[in-house]
């Protein structure tokens, strides 16, 4: 695996992007936080050294520019940038109307996207890596979730050619693809807490599998094998996530 050692996390003020980022400062790098909202981050009462924390709203390509530029400095460059900022609406379909979708991609794709402009020039330099965290529901898709889970595959397309447009220049691009986690953004699914798995479990294993070469970074060999299933018969998993989740909120699918 390459060695990574500075790093921009967007969206890593909770969740799984501050497990993400804990474990990686553990480990001794330095880790740039990108958050719209610190106050998780700082609620945590935990001191880390090598790590900078700064307020960015990622819908916003001239602010996340700024603080990319900001981590690149004080570092002396960028090993890898991570998108894990997201934002995720719940109802159905006909309830739901553009403005969801316009706020969500926002966030979750453009934000990417706006990452991607500013950490490329930086990751040339050092042969880098440049992550978006998906999901599952962006291959298979998932009733109720459709701004989020479009997002998401918007994101996997982005992936792939970003991958295939900078692999002449060193960079390699990369999907997180966590299983369904207990975090703030979860909450509303109707699913047991005990059916999830926890964030700290999930940034854990992420961050000591980080550098890794395959296209798909899973926190766990399990998590990369069921998303192997997800990528050959995606609207058969979809459904059978779709029927779990009925019985396990206890319903009848």
């Amino acid at each position: 695996m390459k060695t990574l050692k500075n790093f921009v996390i967007t969206g890593g003020a909770q969740g799984i992007g501050f497990y993400l980022a804990r474990g990686l400062l553990q480990s001794g790098c330095r880790v740039a936080v990108l958050d719209l909202d610190l106050s998780p981050l700082q609620r945590q009462g935990e001191a880390f050294p090598g790590l900078l924390a700064l307020q960015c709203d990622v819908r916003d390509p001239e602010q996340t520019a700024s603080c990319v530029e900001r981590a690149a400095a004080e570092f002396g460059g960028l090993d890898c940038a991570v998108h894990n900022a997201c934002l995720c609406t719940f109802g159905p379909f006909s309830a739901t109307g553009e403005t969801a979708f316009r706020q969500v991609l926002d966030t979750n794709y453009f934000g990417a996207l706006h990452l991607a402009r500013a950490a490329l020039p930086h990751l040339r330099k050092s042969r880098g890596r440049l992550v978006f965290t998906s999901s599952g529901v962006g291959v298979t898709g998932f009733p109720g979730i459709a701004p989020y889970a479009s997002s998401k595959g918007a994101i996997e397309a982005l992936a792939k050619c970003l991958r295939l447009e900078y692999a002449p220049d060193g960079v390699s691009v990369h999907l997180i693809h966590p299983p369904l986690t207990r975090t703030a953004s979860a909450a509303p699914l109707p699913v047991p807490a005990e059916f999830m798995t926890p964030p700290e479990t999930v940034g854990a294993g992420l961050a000591r599998r980080i550098g890794k070469k395959s296209f798909l970074l899973c926190h766990s060999a399990g998590q990369q094998l069921l998303m192997r299933v997800n990528y050959l018969f995606p609207l058969r998993m979809g459904a059978m996530m779709d029927r779990a989740i009925a019985r396990a909120a206890g319903g009848t699918k």
